[in-house]
């Protein structure tokens, strides 16, 4: 028995169960085998879920920032649909 398997890892739902357009919860961002199978998983494939579903966050946060800048730039610049 691993050491981890001691401990139980909290499911990282927040109750905003709602899935955007890759299939992610929009609240946790697990996948729906993620959800769905969260108490089958080992500790340490929790953790491993826990981890990817930060990295999806960031990337989604930093997919927003850009989507978002590009609309302030072509505001600020009508001409730069032109080209």
């Amino acid at each position: 028995m691993e050491q981890l398997e001691l401990f139980s890892v909290p499911s990282p739902c927040v109750g905003v169960c709602t899935v955007d357009e890759k299939g992610y919860c929009k609240g946790c961002m697990r996948k729906r085998d993620e959800r769905f199978n969260w108490l089958e998983f080992s500790p340490a494939e929790q953790l491993h879920i826990i981890k990817l579903c930060r990295q999806r966050y960031r990337r989604k946060m930093l997919e927003n920032r850009n989507s978002e800048t590009k609309v302030t730039m072509s505001q600020n610049d009508p001409q730069q649909d032109l080209f």
